[in-house]
Protein backbone atom coordinates (compact mmCIF):
# COMPACT_ATOMS: atom_id res chain seq x y z
CA UNK A 1 0.00 0.00 0.00
CA UNK A 2 2.86 2.37 0.78
CA UNK A 3 4.34 1.65 -2.65
CA UNK A 4 0.97 2.45 -4.26
CA UNK A 5 0.84 5.77 -2.43
CA UNK A 6 4.34 6.72 -3.57
CA UNK A 7 3.48 5.90 -7.19
CA UNK A 8 0.27 7.92 -6.99
CA UNK A 9 2.09 10.81 -5.37
CA UNK A 10 4.74 10.87 -8.08
CA UNK A 11 2.12 10.65 -10.81
CA UNK A 12 0.01 13.39 -9.24
CA UNK A 13 3.00 15.72 -8.94
CA UNK A 14 3.91 15.07 -12.58
CA UNK A 15 0.38 15.97 -13.61
CA UNK A 16 0.33 19.14 -11.57
CA UNK A 17 -1.97 18.28 -8.69
CA UNK A 18 -2.05 21.18 -6.22
CA UNK A 19 0.25 20.20 -3.34
CA UNK A 20 -0.62 21.90 -1.06
CA UNK A 21 -3.78 23.98 -1.68
CA UNK A 22 -3.78 26.44 -4.57
CA UNK A 23 -6.89 28.49 -5.38
CA UNK A 24 -8.47 28.03 -8.82
CA UNK A 25 -11.35 29.52 -10.76
CA UNK A 26 -14.67 27.66 -10.52
CA UNK A 27 -14.75 26.98 -14.27
CA UNK A 28 -11.42 25.14 -13.97
CA UNK A 29 -12.61 22.84 -11.17
CA UNK A 30 -13.33 19.17 -11.89
CA UNK A 31 -14.42 16.98 -8.99
CA UNK A 32 -14.99 13.28 -8.58
CA UNK A 33 -18.54 12.51 -7.38
CA UNK A 34 -18.76 8.88 -6.27
CA UNK A 35 -21.68 6.97 -4.76
CA UNK A 36 -21.80 3.31 -3.65
CA UNK A 37 -24.23 2.11 -6.32
CA UNK A 38 -26.50 3.74 -8.86
CA UNK A 39 -28.60 0.61 -8.59
CA UNK A 40 -30.20 2.13 -5.48
CA UNK A 41 -32.79 4.89 -6.07
CA UNK A 42 -31.49 6.77 -3.04
CA UNK A 43 -28.07 7.23 -4.64
CA UNK A 44 -29.56 8.12 -8.03
CA UNK A 45 -31.37 10.99 -6.30
CA UNK A 46 -28.22 11.97 -4.43
CA UNK A 47 -26.16 12.06 -7.63
CA UNK A 48 -28.81 14.16 -9.34
CA UNK A 49 -28.67 16.65 -6.47
CA UNK A 50 -24.86 16.69 -6.60
CA UNK A 51 -24.95 17.41 -10.33
CA UNK A 52 -27.51 20.16 -9.91
CA UNK A 53 -25.47 21.90 -7.22
CA UNK A 54 -22.27 21.54 -9.23
CA UNK A 55 -23.96 23.18 -12.20
CA UNK A 56 -25.25 26.03 -10.05
CA UNK A 57 -21.73 26.60 -8.71
CA UNK A 58 -20.16 26.46 -12.17
CA UNK A 59 -17.89 23.47 -11.58
CA UNK A 60 -17.47 20.22 -13.47
CA UNK A 61 -17.82 16.74 -12.03
CA UNK A 62 -16.82 13.23 -13.04
CA UNK A 63 -19.62 10.85 -12.04
CA UNK A 64 -18.59 7.47 -10.67
CA UNK A 65 -20.82 4.50 -9.86
CA UNK A 66 -19.17 2.35 -7.20
CA UNK A 67 -21.28 -0.62 -8.37
CA UNK A 68 -21.45 -1.79 -4.75
CA UNK A 69 -17.80 -2.81 -5.08
CA UNK A 70 -14.94 -1.55 -2.93
CA UNK A 71 -12.34 -2.40 -5.62
CA UNK A 72 -14.33 -0.42 -8.21
CA UNK A 73 -14.71 2.61 -5.95
CA UNK A 74 -11.05 2.38 -4.92
CA UNK A 75 -10.01 2.40 -8.59
CA UNK A 76 -12.20 5.47 -9.22
CA UNK A 77 -10.56 7.34 -6.35
CA UNK A 78 -7.06 6.40 -7.45
CA UNK A 79 -7.86 7.50 -11.02
CA UNK A 80 -9.10 10.86 -9.71
CA UNK A 81 -5.76 11.43 -7.97
CA UNK A 82 -3.69 10.42 -11.01
CA UNK A 83 -5.83 12.54 -13.35
CA UNK A 84 -5.34 15.60 -11.15
CA UNK A 85 -8.98 16.24 -10.25
CA UNK A 86 -9.52 19.13 -7.86
CA UNK A 87 -11.34 17.22 -5.13
CA UNK A 88 -13.41 14.20 -4.21
CA UNK A 89 -17.01 14.05 -2.99
CA UNK A 90 -17.76 10.48 -1.99
CA UNK A 91 -20.21 8.25 -0.19
CA UNK A 92 -17.92 5.29 0.67
CA UNK A 93 -19.08 1.74 0.07
CA UNK A 94 -17.46 0.59 3.31
CA UNK A 95 -16.53 2.46 6.48
CA UNK A 96 -13.14 0.74 6.70
CA UNK A 97 -12.30 -0.80 3.33
CA UNK A 98 -12.25 2.55 1.49
CA UNK A 99 -9.87 4.10 4.03
CA UNK A 100 -6.59 3.29 2.20
CA UNK A 101 -7.71 4.87 -1.09
CA UNK A 102 -9.01 8.00 0.61
CA UNK A 103 -5.91 8.30 2.76
CA UNK A 104 -3.89 8.19 -0.46
CA UNK A 105 -5.99 11.01 -1.91
CA UNK A 106 -5.51 13.14 1.20
CA UNK A 107 -1.76 12.51 1.24
CA UNK A 108 -1.62 13.63 -2.38
CA UNK A 109 -3.25 16.95 -1.52
CA UNK A 110 -6.69 16.12 -2.94
CA UNK A 111 -9.41 17.40 -0.58
CA UNK A 112 -12.06 14.84 0.33
CA UNK A 113 -15.61 15.42 1.59
CA UNK A 114 -17.63 12.36 2.56
CA UNK A 115 -21.39 12.37 2.27
CA UNK A 116 -24.13 10.18 3.80
CA UNK A 117 -21.67 7.39 4.73
CA UNK A 118 -18.62 8.25 6.80
CA UNK A 119 -15.12 6.79 6.62
CA UNK A 120 -13.08 5.65 9.62
CA UNK A 121 -9.35 5.86 10.21
CA UNK A 122 -8.45 8.58 7.70
CA UNK A 123 -6.78 11.74 8.94
CA UNK A 124 -7.28 14.93 6.97
CA UNK A 125 -10.81 14.46 5.60
CA UNK A 126 -12.04 18.01 4.93
CA UNK A 127 -15.61 17.36 6.14
CA UNK A 128 -18.38 14.83 6.47
CA UNK A 129 -21.95 15.82 5.66
CA UNK A 130 -24.72 13.38 6.40
CA UNK A 131 -27.73 12.53 8.43
CA UNK A 132 -27.27 11.45 12.01
CA UNK A 133 -28.08 7.83 11.29
CA UNK A 134 -27.97 6.88 14.95
CA UNK A 135 -30.71 9.43 15.62
CA UNK A 136 -32.61 8.08 12.60
CA UNK A 137 -32.52 4.60 14.08
CA UNK A 138 -33.55 6.03 17.44
CA UNK A 139 -36.51 7.70 15.73
CA UNK A 140 -37.60 4.31 14.41
CA UNK A 141 -37.24 2.81 17.87
CA UNK A 142 -39.20 5.65 19.46
CA UNK A 143 -42.00 5.21 16.91
CA UNK A 144 -42.26 1.56 17.99
CA UNK A 145 -42.45 2.57 21.68
CA UNK A 146 -45.04 5.26 20.97
CA UNK A 147 -47.25 2.99 18.89
CA UNK A 148 -46.77 -0.23 20.89
CA UNK A 149 -46.59 1.01 24.49
CA UNK A 150 -47.19 -2.47 25.89
CA UNK A 151 -44.28 -4.02 24.00
CA UNK A 152 -43.65 -5.53 20.58
CA UNK A 153 -42.07 -8.49 18.82
CA UNK A 154 -39.73 -7.01 16.23
CA UNK A 155 -37.99 -8.23 13.08
CA UNK A 156 -34.94 -6.14 12.26
CA UNK A 157 -33.85 -6.06 8.59
CA UNK A 158 -30.28 -4.78 8.75
CA UNK A 159 -28.32 -3.08 5.99
CA UNK A 160 -25.12 -3.99 4.18
CA UNK A 161 -22.45 -5.15 6.65
CA UNK A 162 -19.62 -2.64 6.88
CA UNK A 163 -21.66 0.33 5.65
CA UNK A 164 -21.65 3.10 8.24
CA UNK A 165 -25.34 3.82 7.67
CA UNK A 166 -26.22 0.19 8.44
CA UNK A 167 -24.07 0.18 11.56
CA UNK A 168 -25.44 3.45 12.90
CA UNK A 169 -29.12 2.83 12.15
CA UNK A 170 -28.95 -0.54 13.84
CA UNK A 171 -27.26 1.03 16.85
CA UNK A 172 -29.98 3.69 17.06
CA UNK A 173 -32.85 1.19 17.14
CA UNK A 174 -31.08 -0.79 19.84
CA UNK A 175 -30.29 2.37 21.82
CA UNK A 176 -34.01 2.90 22.35
CA UNK A 177 -35.31 -0.65 22.72
CA UNK A 178 -32.56 -2.62 24.43
CA UNK A 179 -33.41 -3.21 28.05
CA UNK A 180 -37.02 -2.06 27.70
CA UNK A 181 -39.44 -4.62 29.08
CA UNK A 182 -41.69 -6.16 26.48
CA UNK A 183 -39.67 -5.27 23.40
CA UNK A 184 -37.98 -8.24 21.76
CA UNK A 185 -35.93 -8.51 18.57
CA UNK A 186 -37.10 -11.96 17.55
CA UNK A 187 -35.03 -12.03 14.33
CA UNK A 188 -32.22 -9.76 13.12
CA UNK A 189 -30.82 -10.44 9.68
CA UNK A 190 -29.18 -8.49 6.89
CA UNK A 191 -30.94 -8.00 3.58
CA UNK A 192 -28.06 -5.89 2.23
CA UNK A 193 -30.17 -2.82 1.50
CA UNK A 194 -31.71 -4.72 -1.46
CA UNK A 195 -35.42 -5.03 -2.25
CA UNK A 196 -35.24 -8.58 -3.58
CA UNK A 197 -33.42 -9.67 -0.43
CA UNK A 198 -35.90 -7.75 1.71
CA UNK A 199 -38.60 -9.86 0.07
CA UNK A 200 -36.81 -13.22 0.28
CA UNK A 201 -35.43 -12.72 3.80
CA UNK A 202 -38.84 -11.62 5.11
CA UNK A 203 -40.54 -14.58 3.43
CA UNK A 204 -38.08 -16.94 5.11
CA UNK A 205 -38.47 -15.27 8.50
CA UNK A 206 -42.26 -15.32 8.42
CA UNK A 207 -42.27 -18.97 7.39
CA UNK A 208 -40.20 -19.85 10.44
CA UNK A 209 -42.31 -18.01 13.02
CA UNK A 210 -45.22 -19.51 14.90
CA UNK A 211 -46.89 -16.07 15.02
CA UNK A 212 -46.19 -12.90 13.07
CA UNK A 213 -44.18 -10.02 14.55
CA UNK A 214 -45.80 -6.74 15.46
CA UNK A 215 -43.21 -4.68 13.59
CA UNK A 216 -40.66 -5.08 10.82
CA UNK A 217 -38.07 -2.31 11.03
CA UNK A 218 -35.82 -1.95 7.99
CA UNK A 219 -32.61 0.04 7.56
CA UNK A 220 -33.73 1.36 4.18
CA UNK A 221 -36.84 1.67 2.04
CA UNK A 222 -35.84 -0.92 -0.54
CA UNK A 223 -35.77 -3.65 2.12
CA UNK A 224 -38.98 -2.29 3.64
CA UNK A 225 -40.76 -2.38 0.27
CA UNK A 226 -39.55 -5.94 -0.25
CA UNK A 227 -40.98 -6.80 3.17
CA UNK A 228 -44.30 -5.23 2.12
CA UNK A 229 -44.47 -7.68 -0.79
CA UNK A 230 -43.71 -10.64 1.47
CA UNK A 231 -46.27 -9.60 4.09
CA UNK A 232 -48.90 -9.06 1.41
CA UNK A 233 -48.22 -12.47 -0.09
CA UNK A 234 -48.74 -14.07 3.34
CA UNK A 235 -52.09 -12.31 3.76
CA UNK A 236 -50.75 -10.37 6.75
CA UNK A 237 -51.18 -6.87 5.38
CA UNK A 238 -52.52 -4.63 8.13
CA UNK A 239 -51.30 -6.96 10.88
CA UNK A 240 -47.60 -6.04 10.74
CA UNK A 241 -46.33 -2.46 10.86
CA UNK A 242 -43.37 -1.91 8.52
CA UNK A 243 -40.91 0.97 8.93
CA UNK A 244 -38.45 2.04 6.25
CA UNK A 245 -35.65 4.57 6.03
CA UNK A 246 -34.78 7.09 3.25
CA UNK A 247 -38.19 8.55 2.30
CA UNK A 248 -37.96 7.46 -1.34
CA UNK A 249 -40.94 8.57 -3.46
CA UNK A 250 -42.21 5.00 -3.74
CA UNK A 251 -41.95 4.61 0.02
CA UNK A 252 -43.81 7.88 0.54
CA UNK A 253 -46.57 6.61 -1.71
CA UNK A 254 -46.69 3.43 0.38
CA UNK A 255 -46.95 5.54 3.55
CA UNK A 256 -49.74 7.59 1.98
CA UNK A 257 -51.59 4.44 0.96
CA UNK A 258 -51.03 2.61 4.27
CA UNK A 259 -48.67 -0.16 3.14
CA UNK A 260 -45.81 1.35 5.15
CA UNK A 261 -46.34 2.71 8.64
CA UNK A 262 -43.52 5.19 8.16
CA UNK A 263 -40.12 5.98 6.69
CA UNK A 264 -37.24 8.09 7.95
CA UNK A 265 -36.48 11.31 6.08
CA UNK A 266 -32.77 12.11 6.08
CA UNK A 267 -32.83 14.98 3.54
CA UNK A 268 -30.35 13.62 0.95
CA UNK A 269 -30.75 16.67 -1.26
CA UNK A 270 -29.75 18.91 1.59
CA UNK A 271 -26.77 16.68 2.33
CA UNK A 272 -25.64 16.66 -1.30
CA UNK A 273 -25.84 20.39 -1.84
CA UNK A 274 -24.15 21.31 1.42
CA UNK A 275 -21.31 18.85 0.83
CA UNK A 276 -20.72 20.23 -2.67
CA UNK A 277 -20.71 23.80 -1.36
CA UNK A 278 -18.10 22.94 1.28
CA UNK A 279 -15.81 21.25 -1.23
CA UNK A 280 -16.09 23.96 -3.88
CA UNK A 281 -15.51 26.79 -1.40
CA UNK A 282 -12.34 25.10 -0.22
CA UNK A 283 -11.03 24.30 -3.71
CA UNK A 284 -11.73 27.74 -5.15
CA UNK A 285 -10.66 30.05 -2.34
CA UNK A 286 -9.34 27.93 0.51
CA UNK A 287 -12.30 28.46 2.82
CA UNK A 288 -12.19 25.89 5.59
CA UNK A 289 -15.62 24.58 6.66
CA UNK A 290 -16.95 26.07 9.88
CA UNK A 291 -17.51 22.48 11.06
CA UNK A 292 -15.86 19.31 9.85
CA UNK A 293 -18.91 17.26 10.88
CA UNK A 294 -22.32 18.39 9.64
CA UNK A 295 -25.21 16.12 10.60
CA UNK A 296 -28.85 16.70 9.69
CA UNK A 297 -31.43 15.29 12.11
CA UNK A 298 -33.71 12.68 10.49
CA UNK A 299 -37.43 12.48 11.24
CA UNK A 300 -40.01 9.71 10.85
CA UNK A 301 -42.48 10.48 8.08
CA UNK A 302 -45.96 9.04 8.58
CA UNK A 303 -49.31 9.78 6.96
CA UNK A 304 -49.74 12.56 9.53
CA UNK A 305 -46.68 14.59 8.49
CA UNK A 306 -46.02 13.46 4.93
CA UNK A 307 -45.92 17.10 3.80
CA UNK A 308 -42.50 17.36 5.52
CA UNK A 309 -40.90 14.89 3.09
CA UNK A 310 -38.19 16.30 0.81
CA UNK A 311 -39.31 14.35 -2.25
CA UNK A 312 -43.10 14.61 -1.83
CA UNK A 313 -43.34 16.47 -5.14
CA UNK A 314 -42.12 13.38 -7.00
CA UNK A 315 -45.19 11.31 -6.10
CA UNK A 316 -47.48 10.37 -8.94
Amino acid sequence: MRHTRRVLLASAMALGVALPFSAVQAQDVRLLASVPSMGFPFFVHMMNEIKAEAESLGVGIVEADGQNSTPKQTADVEAAVIQGLSGILISPTDVNAMAPALQTAVENGVPVVTIDRRIDGVEGILAHVGADNVKGGEAQGQWIVDNYPDGARIVNLQGQPGASAAIDRNQGVHNVLDGMEGYEFIVEQTANFARDQGLSVTESILAGLSEPPHVIVAANDDMALGAVEAVRAQGLEGEIAILGFDALPEALAAVRDGALAGTVEQFPGGQSRQAMQILVEYVTDGTEPAESLVLLTPIVITADNIDDAERLGELN
